[in-house]
This record gives C-alpha cells, structure tokens and sequence, in this order.
C-alpha cells in the first residue's frame, strides 16, 4: 500500500459554518465545494480536513446522523503563543486554555460552529 493524501472527514449540521471558521482563521481554502461537502486544504497541513451534512444520502446509513463528536482537530504550530494572541484579537473564544501537559505539550482549544474542536498544539514543553 502506498498512501497518496489523508483527510479526516467530519460530520456536521452546517458546512458552510465550519468552512468558514476554517478559512477565516485558520487559512484553508475549499478544494472541492458542493451542497452539503467541503473539502478544504493548506499547502503546510498534510491533511485535508472534509465537512459533509448530517443527513446526506450519500454516507451509509449507519453514518447518515452521526455528528463529529469526541473529535479533536489537532494542528501542530510553530508559534503557539502568537496563534493564541491572534485567535483572541479576531474575537475567537478560547474554550481550553493554554495548558501544559506533563509529557510536555502545550496545547490550547477553540470550538467552531458546529462544536467541532480546534486544537493547537506544539511540544516545546518541559516533560517532568
């Protein structure tokens, strides 16, 4: 097997909201777009991150009302501190505080509008 690309793909009510939080904050840019989908892209990401609408008859029943619960959207930042600055003076809530964690990541959280967390993280923690 040969891995080409990864994306995670995320269930939500409204994919125009969480697209927009992507792109306004964050920097992604749609990649692909239709009724109910989004595909959104960084060249620096590694990964695109994919919204689709609960309820699309595309995804498998047992999939079709999920919502993207317990999901925890991880980006790895070089500048932490800078990026929590910036979030704040964009009026972005911040719904986890900076924390330091004991294996040595720091890490802080924002929510978008459909509750999916936003985590950015980096390891220049001290690990005790």
């Amino acid at each position: 097997m040969k891995i080409t690309s990864s994306a995670v793909s995320l269930n939500v009510d409204d994919v125009e909201a969480s697209t927009r939080f992507l792109t306004t904050h964050f920097g992604f840019r749609a990649e692909m777009a239709a009724d109910g989908f989004a595909s959104l892209t960084r060249d620096d990401a590694g990964m695109n991150v994919i919204y689709l609408r609960r309820g699309l008859k595309t995804l498998p029943d047992d999939q079709r009302d999920d919502h993207a619960d317990g999901v925890i959207l991880a980006f790895v930042v070089d500048d932490l501190e800078g990026e929590l600055a910036r979030l704040r003076s964009e009026g972005v809530p911040i719904t986890m505080p900076l924390t330091v964690e004991e294996w040595g990541e720091r890490a802080f959280q924002v929510t978008d509008p459909n509750g999916v967390i936003v985590q950015l993280v980096d390891w220049k923690g001290t690990a005790e």
